[in-house]
């Protein structure tokens, strides 16, 4: 892969799109995000996966398709089309198979990395991922349990976080797919600061808040109170948020979380540091349950995803809701323009 640079006539912003697990609806939640005629404006859009797949998906959809299909091994910024499919025709997963497998992992891996690698080249400004099945990359040999943790350790990214925005909420969590009783044992000043401040950095950088203002979450029933519902509060969340203010962070907290998303939700917060996964992920599931958007912040490139994931059951049907899928390409597509935009 060689960047070839912005086209003198045509320098929109390019994105690329991972297919996800091939047996998922992620070919087919592509194919119907990006037949909205004035999304394609907005953008270019490379896809790396399987132009048979999607062909399918096209075809149980009822959409025309509006792509043009490409040698991965050769793909470039200026293609003279709108949407290009960077074909992976070396693997052969039947269309019919709509559960885990080894070849599904090994492919969804290799669009990944390749993405990737084009991001870090220049070829794309943003990738965006559809849902992948863990499982199958297990099978794969994979070495990472999901999209967050490969792009960091591809990106060699110490730091790290997941955040979710849909809806008035945009939020960052402290702890991600950790057992609930297993949080102890490693909650940390550390895991509370780091999507502290990789939230205000994402904020300002991606979404053009310049001076955002962040409340953060307790751990326990109303934040603890004063220690009567255990101790995190008072050892480790209140010195971070200490901790973070020092550094010129607007943060606040912590608040008991039954009210804080509330008052996210009404505007008295740019942005929220939930302590845990189910904590951040009900209340933007709640106001957005077909637009949510994860956001992997503390890397150098660009990743969103929709908020789902590969849902076998309903894939192949052609009733997958492409809604998400739609929202996170907005995003990427908002936050590559805005640090464009910074980097002027």
């Amino acid at each position: 892969m060689t960047p070839t640079g912005h086209s003198a006539l045509d320098n929109r912003i390019v994105i690329g799109i991972t297919m996800g697990d091939p047996g998922g609806v992620g070919p087919e939640i592509i194919v119907k995000a990006l037949s909205d005629a004035n999304l394609r404006r907005e953008a270019k859009f490379i896809i790396f996966g399987s132009d048979e797949q999607l062909q399918y998906a096209a075809d149980l959809a009822e959409v025309e398709p509006y792509w043009i299909r490409h040698q991965h091994e050769k793909i470039s910024r200026d293609y003279p089309r709108h949407v290009v499919v960077a074909d992976y025709d070396e693997y052969a997963i039947p269309g019919w198979i709509h559960s885990p497998n080894k070849v599904s992992g090994e492919a969804s891996i290799k669009y990944c990395v390749d993405a990737i690698k084009a991001a870090q080249e220049g070829i794309i400004d943003g990738v965006v991922t559809a849902p992948i099945s863990k499982v199958s990359w297990t099978m794969a040999g994979a070495k990472w349990p999901g999209h967050t943790e490969m792009f960091a350790d591809q990106c060699k990214s110490r730091r790290k976080a997941m955040m979710f925005v849909g809806g008035p909420l945009k939020l960052a969590l402290a702890t991600i797919h950790e057992g609930l009783f297993e949080i102890r044992h490693h909650f940390t000043m550390g895991c509370v600061f780091e999507p502290i401040d990789l939230l205000n950095t994402a904020l300002k950088e991606y979404f053009g808040v310049e001076n955002p203002r962040i409340g953060v979450a307790g751990l326990n029933p109303h934040a603890g109170e004063d220690g009567q519902f255990g101790d995190e509060e008072e050892r480790i969340i209140k010195p971070t948020i200490t901790m973070a203010r020092e550094v010129g962070i607007d943060c606040e907290g912590p608040f008991p979380a039954d009210t804080l998303f509330l008052k996210a939700v009404r505007g008295d917060f740019d942005g929220v540091v939930a302590m845990y996964h189910d904590q951040g992920l009900i209340p933007i599931k709640l106001v957005a349950f077909d637009k949510a958007v994860n956001v992997t912040i503390g890397i150098p490139i660009i990743r969103t995803s929709p908020a789902h994931g590969t849902a076998f059951d309903i894939a192949g049907k052609g009733v997958a809701r492409e809604e998400s899928m739609k929202e996170a390409i907005k995003v990427a597509i908002e936050m590559a323009k805005t640090r464009a935009a910074r980097d002027k």
